[in-house]
């Protein structure tokens, strides 16, 4: 049998990067595409180690640096569409995107008029266009497996009963970097105390988002549309040793859990595997040595920002956009120094409750609904700058809320 072909979105990311580890130690895998935005330097080196067919580059320049150093017969995509091209034209037998943000939503849809299976590990496509996403998959038969441990863990747990039987599912969260610190040492937080996260290694943005918690939020929104769950049926808890990744509660009262050491190549391996369990040699979890498991309660503060998430189920529509691009705009602020750590959760949650209102959503929508919610960030930071092109709302039939 012919070894899965997976195409890789963001390859020289945390995500790629596991997943190409993981793809080189499994017989039944290989890279068959390879997309990044500006490091051309590590594509480069990716590219002459898996001999992919396809490699894409978002930056221009980037792509000059690139041309010469590909192997032989490798075909080189460049530019704002590079990664849609790169799926239409490798045609994998698996999408994995780990892209940051909304960048992942149009390559996603090709895939699925490719009838690539989906890895999705970048949670804002969902989040973005979770009711595009879905039904488009579901009716295209192309499954829609998650890489975020947490979503992972649920679907594991998941085999263990049917849906109609399911209750409730509980997503865990570490609390990130400034889960002791109280609330004036948050407001006050600078940058490199927000991305020490004391468990996970991620990228910067999620890791901003760990920190502010609103990555939960969005993961709300993920188990929403991945496993047709209603708000009432997703919690969070605090658990800070990320030991125990999720829960289900069954009709019957039982609880399934998964456990695992903090490792992202285990959700990674098992999509790109799926349905298959792969083995790999990790180091045992040995339960006698860990001491105590805890979890806890939200405090106020990590509470108000996951509110963010059913408050987006509950509105529907445009309000996922809406949260995602929000969030991406006061995270870029906020790693640019131009606005303090406390003022992130405010600023996504004034623009969140003040979504347009839609009776149709296309990717059109959620593209212009992506750049009136960063033109309100900018609108919130700085009220005099591009204050009449950023006030503009998306087109189409919609009302303000």
């Amino acid at each position: 049998m012919d070894p899965k072909r997976i195409a890789i979105l963001g390859s020289t990311g945390s995500i790629g990067r596991q997943a190409l580890e993981v793809i080189s130690s499994i017989a039944d895998l290989s890279a068959c595409a390879l997309a990044a935005g500006s490091n051309w330097t590590l594509l480069a080196e990716q590219a002459q180690q898996f001999r992919p067919q396809v490699v894409a580059i978002a930056d221009h320049i980037a792509a000059e640096q690139l041309r010469n150093r590909l192997p032989d017969g490798a075909e080189l995509l460049v530019g704002p569409e590079a990664m849609t091209e790169l799926v239409s034209a490798s045609r994998p037998d698996v999408l994995l995107s780990g892209v940051v943000g909304s960048a992942g939503l149009k390559p996603t849809l090709a895939g699925i008029d490719c009838g690539a299976t989906l890895a999705i590990a970048n949670k804002e496509t969902l989040v973005m266009a979770g009711q595009i996403i879905i039904p488009a998959a579901r009716d295209a038969h192309v499954p829609v497996l998650p890489v975020d441990s947490e979503h992972s863990a649920i679907l594991q747990c998941l085999l263990a009963g049917r849906r109609e039987e399911v209750r409730r599912v509980t997503i865990t969260a570490s609390g990130g970097a400034l889960r002791d610190h109280n609330d004036a040492q948050v407001a006050d937080a600078t940058l490199e105390e927000a991305l020490n996260h004391p468990t996970w290694k991620m990228g910067r943005k999620i890791t901003i988002d760990s920190a502010t918690l609103i990555n939960k939020a969005l993961e709300v929104v993920e188990a929403h549309w991945l496993f047709d769950l209603g708000p009432d049926q997703i919690e969070v808890v605090l658990h800070p040793e990320s030991i125990v990744h999720a829960c289900v509660e069954f009709c019957d009262g039982s609880v399934i859990a998964q456990l695992a050491l903090p490792d992202m190549a285990l959700p990674i391996a098992y999509a790109l595997c799926f349905p298959v369990r792969p083995a790999r040699g990790v180091e045992p979890l040995d339960l006698s040595q860990l001491g105590g498991l805890n979890f806890r309660k939200l405090p106020d503060r990590f509470a108000r920002a996951v509110d963010l998430g059913y408050e987006a189920i509950r509105q529907g529509g445009l309000a996922g956009a809406v949260l995602n691009s929000a969030n991406e705009a006061a995270v870029e602020a906020f790693c640019a120094g131009r606005i303090g750590f406390g003022r992130i959760v405010p600023i996504v949650e004034d623009i969140l409750i003040r979504t347009p209102k839609t009776d149709v959503v296309t990717v059109e929508s959620l593209i212009e609904a992506n750049q009136w919610a960063r033109g309100q960030v900018a609108r919130s930071i700085d009220p005099a700058q591009n204050a009449q092109s950023s006030a503009a709302q998306p087109t189409g039939r919609t009302k303000q809320s």
